[in-house]
């Protein structure tokens, strides 16, 4: 998980695009196959897409944190971008397993420095209704009392437009090219909604049932490793602090459906974790070491073992 830092912010890097089925995994193995494809002169020719699509993919991979930048002009894959979409050892390339998007969006939200509209909008905004015009200002407001940097009113609208496009319903609008109504995997994890009048959206909490143990239970561990601290209250896990995302902000949970969900985490990794509650505060302790990455790796051979049965 990334510390937020006044200094570091990225705005409309994603050249209006929000994240598309595939793309993780056509830049991903693309770069395997050549490391200076986003660097070369027919990146487009490779990938398969539009100039400033290409742009927009490398951005996606770094915003997922599958990649992070490496000197002099390159990047690297991260531990889970090799974990999930490699050749030898790829758990889910496809993006089959719904554990994956919610990873995925974990990954994203949890990042303040590459994606930083969509760090703020999951773990600083909660009213739960609102128009697109209400964001933008709201995200204006932030920029402005929280970061060193500055970023373009327009920039700034462009992120919001992403963000709803990327998780809301999509709307589909007659006349419109076919590929913009390709939806974004996102979509499916229903964290917005929108409303009756088609103005504004919803982000209400909620118990979250569907929401896979594995991927909440990545997030819970990559809280606990961000903070060097062998427990952790269900407060801080249900709502962002100043430094780092939440689990319970990032999923939009509910504070039952967040005890609920460590409830089950616990039943899931016995003997690691154990919730306990001192003078009626709540609180998560790791009994036995265990990394975010085990518990990844858990849910897809679990998965795996129960599709060959």
């Amino acid at each position: 998980m990334i510390q937020f830092s006044s200094s570091k912010a990225a705005f409309g890097r994603h050249e209006t695009f929000p994240l598309r089925f595939g793309w993780l995994t056509k830049g991903y193995r693309a770069w395997c196959e050549n490391p200076e494809v986003f660097g070369q002169d027919d990146p487009t020719v490779v990938l398969g897409v539009g100039k400033n699509m290409v742009t927009a993919i490398r951005y996606w991979l770094e915003a997922a944190q599958i990649v992070e930048a490496a000197q002099p002009n390159g990047f690297t894959p991260t531990v889970i971008g090799r974990l999930l979409f490699s050749d030898s050892v790829g758990l889910d390339p496809f993006l089959e397993d719904d554990a994956t998007l919610w990873l995925i969006h974990w990954l994203i939200a949890s990042n303040p420095s590459d994606a930083t509209a969509f760090y703020w909008f999951f773990n600083r905004y909660h009213k739960p209704e609102f128009t697109s015009n209400e964001l933008a200002g709201a995200l204006a407001d932030f920029v402005r009392e929280s970061l060193k940097s500055r970023a373009a009113e327009t920039t700034l609208k462009h992120d919001i437009n992403v963000l709803l496009r990327m998780y809301g319903p999509p709307e589909r609008i007659k006349g419109a090219p076919i590929e913009e109504g390709l939806d974004s995997p996102m979509t499916t994890l229903g964290l917005l909604q929108r409303a009756g009048d088609g103005k504004h959206f919803m982000a209400r909490v909620s118990e979250r049932r569907r929401l896979p143990i594995a991927a909440f239970g990545y997030a819970i561990m990559d809280v606990m490793e961000s903070l060097d601290q062998r427990s952790v209250s269900v407060e801080r896990l249900l709502r962002a602090d100043i430094q780092f995302a939440a689990p319970g902000s990032v999923f939009r949970l509910t504070e039952d459906g967040l005890v609920t969900k460590l409830e089950e985490l616990v039943r899931w990794l016995p003997g690691v974790l154990e919730l306990r509650e001192t003078a009626g505060i709540h609180q998560l302790y790791q009994l036995e070491a265990c990394s975010k990455y085990d518990v990844i790796a858990k849910h897809y051979v679990g998965t795996r073992l129960e599709k060959a049965a």
